[in-house]
């Protein structure tokens, strides 16, 4: 049992240390600095700027994420408080059959509805023009890849609450919608929080959908309608081919270390915000 544990805990390391390996040969006259917040990417000619990179993957996260979280919280606190539980029942296979359906099934069906919608019915709703492939194309896709997953865990968060206290709250007078913003809400906040922070890990490290769909340019997206290019797209596209310029291979490596640092950071701040929870 030792042995399992040190296993887990020593293969974040190795990861670790196996990207900063081989990312080494990137750092050859170059700053960090340089190489983060730099947006001139042109590799034939040795300028590696991941600033681009970086905005768009956390650009397409967080809309997604925006999207997804309130649908998810709402469709849990209806299923586990409202619905009949025959309804419950029959929803649960079905958020287990859109978790796992292919991620190139819904990049598919990206290209063929959401793209479409985006340049023909929602970028000239608010008045500007697009191709359809963008950070906001890129999004919905997210978004719906990442509901099945935030709301089942959601689901087994509100079914952990003793059932003991919301019938206390409601025999001391409180309506239903009370009873479940004062204590279910405030109950399962440490879970909450968890299942949002698991959803935006997994989220951000998503490749082929969203790579389909989001345009693939390099640039600083400057709105939800332009096209944009993130860290996974970046490496799933590039890596095995151009080896032979010099550095491409360790600034994708260093690429794929920039991601692997976004979500450590990311799960610290929500390990964060759980113990902030946990302390209420």
């Amino acid at each position: 049992m030792v042995v399992c544990l040190c296993f887990f805990l020593l293969l974040p390391l190795a990861i670790g240390a196996g990207l900063v390996f081989k990312s080494m040969g990137l750092f050859d006259g170059r700053s960090i600095g340089a190489l983060i917040f730099s947006s001139d990417w042109s590799p034939s000619e040795g300028k590696f700027g991941f600033w681009p990179f970086i905005l768009s993957s956390l650009w397409v996260t967080v809309v997604a994420l925006s999207i997804s979280i309130p649908f998810c919280l709402l469709a849990s606190i209806y299923l586990t408080q409202f619905a009949p539980r025959w309804f419950l029942n029959f929803m649960r296979p079905v958020i287990d059959i859109l978790a796992g359906i292919p991620s190139v099934v819904y990049g598919v069906w990206g290209v063929l509805v959401i793209v479409p919608l985006v340049s023909d019915k929602i970028a000239p709703f608010f008045g500007t023009e697009s191709l359809g492939y963008s950070i906001l194309a890129g999004a919905l896709v997210l978004a719906v890849m990442s509901i099945p997953y935030i709301l089942n865990m959601l689901l087994e968060v509100f079914r952990q609450i003793p059932i003991e206290l919301g019938e206390a709250s409601l025999s001391l007078g409180s309506t239903k919608w009370e009873m479940i913003k004062h204590i279910f809400l405030r109950k399962g906040a440490t879970g909450i929080i968890s299942a949002f922070g698991l959803g935006f890990s997994k989220a951000l490290g998503e490749t082929i959908a969203v790579m389909m769909v989001i345009g693939n340019v390099v640039q600083i997206p400057s709105s939800v309608f332009d096209a944009g290019y993130p860290l996974p797209a970046l490496v799933a596209n590039n890596y095995g081919e151009m080896m032979s310029i010099p550095s491409y291979d360790s600034a994708l490596m260093f690429g794929s270390l920039l991601l692997f640092v976004i979500i450590i950071t990311i799960n610290v701040l929500f390990r964060y915000l759980i113990y902030k929870s946990e302390a209420l």
